[in-house]
């Protein structure tokens, strides 16, 4: 091989050894930027703030045994927090928000009593439907009464309870019975649908119109009676951040579990039907 040749083979060598080198210190550099994006990363989520304090819950009444699993599952999700409930009549509870009673979360059973909230500018967020409900009668254990429909509870000498007609359930019930064009006088009106379904568990009424996961959480203390007319009268169930929460960002984050696969299973396991 002459010395030409052999100049311009080392030639390529030192240049193919360049290139390689090159392309190693590339790689290390890009290896570093890597490195250096996680750790930023890294550092960013553990820079999240964590959750502490009390969420208080302003709740209607029929969501209370679903409302506490998730407040006990937000409680382990979030060590530091609590989550206190006070659950009532929608009407009644949207009275106290908006005569300054101080609260993070407002979940109602229905548009109309949150709607008693957002007028009044107390709700820092857009009300959100995040399940509905359908209404059932309630009767006595084995049903003696034979009620098979509706208008059986219009029969003489039943002692039947609703709730009042400003509530959720109440309203839903006279918008149930006007479908099908019944007219009921109860022996009692009731401030939510909790104390309607424990007067008859308390067998101080025959029969209640209350909703299907009041019957669904009661078990056997009482039997529940489908009708048709009940499809007339489903309720959305709202709920919002409200404006002065004293704990705003664990509010959030309670409902955004309530908003969850997780809150909706459990929801739906109560009864629930899906927004």
């Amino acid at each position: 091989m002459t010395r030409p040749a052999r100049r311009t083979r080392r030639t390529l060598q030192m240049a193919g050894a360049g290139a390689a080198a090159l392309l190693a210190l590339s790689a290390c550099s890009s290896s570093d930027s890597d490195s250096d994006s996680s750790a930023k990363s890294d550092s960013s989520v553990s820079a999240s703030p964590k959750l502490s304090g009390t969420v208080t819950v302003f709740a209607a009444a029929s969501l209370k045994e679903s409302f506490t699993t998730l407040g006990k599952e937000f409680e382990k999700e979030h060590p530091g927090t609590s989550v206190t409930f006070n659950f009532g009549g929608s009407d009644s509870l949207a009275a106290g928000i908006t005569g300054g009673a101080p609260a993070d979360v407002f979940a109602a059973a229905s548009a109309k009593t949150m709607a008693i909230v957002t007028d009044k500018k107390d709700a820092a967020t857009t009300p959100v439907t995040f399940v509905r409900n359908q209404l059932e009668i309630a009767t006595l254990p084995g049903n003696p009464d034979k009620i098979a429909s509706l208008k059986d509870l219009t029969k003489s000498g039943l002692k039947v309870v609703l709730c009042d007609k400003t509530v959720p359930c109440g309203a839903a019930a006279q918008k149930a019975l006007d479908a099908g064009s019944l007219k009921l006088t109860p022996v009692s009106y009731e401030q939510d649908v909790k104390s309607a379904l424990t007067k008859v568990e308390l067998k101080e009424a025959d029969a209640a119109v209350v909703y299907k996961t009041d019957v669904h959480a009661a078990g056997d203390k009482v039997e529940g009676v489908e009708f048709p007319e009940s499809s007339d009268a489903i309720n959305d169930y709202p709920i919002a951040l409200l404006k002065d929460a004293p704990n705003a960002e664990a509010a959030k984050a309670f409902i955004a579990l309530v908003q969850s696969a997780e809150g909706q299973k459990v929801l739906t396991e109560a009864g629930f039907l899906k927004p």
